[in-house]
């Protein structure tokens, strides 16, 4: 793999709906499609940007608030890593829509979880969620882009 260890990474967007974080995600997705020798995931709660994805990125849809925690989140995430060692950055768009119930500390706790992830299995992720960043912590605030 072309990253060392210390370049996969955990990062967030927050923003109230509407903002732009979707068309934001996706074009960072498409950007890296471009460039990378690994695979990129597109977790998203339903298809409707499917054909917005690049061709080369997996698309997967989960259905609104099919997982009840992050709990189940993470265990999701290791599923589809599981499946293929080469996967380099999952994007996942709009977290809120697809935990059912994500608080501030649930938030947190898989902020750390995926940082594990993250060094373990060298993969990054770049998270979007209906949030106000003001009202973010600064672990999370920290990790914006």
């Amino acid at each position: 793999m072309a990253a060392s260890k210390n370049e996969f990474k955990v990062s967030f967007m927050a923003g109230l709906k509407g903002e732009g974080k979707t068309r934001k995600l996706i074009d960072m997705a498409n950007d890296e499609a471009k460039t990378t020798d690994g695979y990129l995931v597109f977790i998203d709660d339903d298809k409707r940007h499917i054909h917005d994805v690049h061709r080369d990125i997996r698309f997967v849809e989960t259905g609104k608030g099919l997982l009840s925690n992050y709990r189940e989140f993470t265990g999701f995430i290791l599923g589809i890593l599981s499946q293929n060692s080469d996967i380099m950055h999952i994007y996942v768009d709009g977290l809120n829509n697809i935990i059912e119930t994500v608080d501030i500390e649930a938030l947190l706790k898989l902020q750390a979880r995926l940082e594990t992830i993250a060094r373990v299995d060298e993969v990054s992720f770049t998270i979007s969620e209906n949030w106000d960043k003001n009202s973010l912590p600064e672990e999370i605030r920290a990790a914006l882009v």
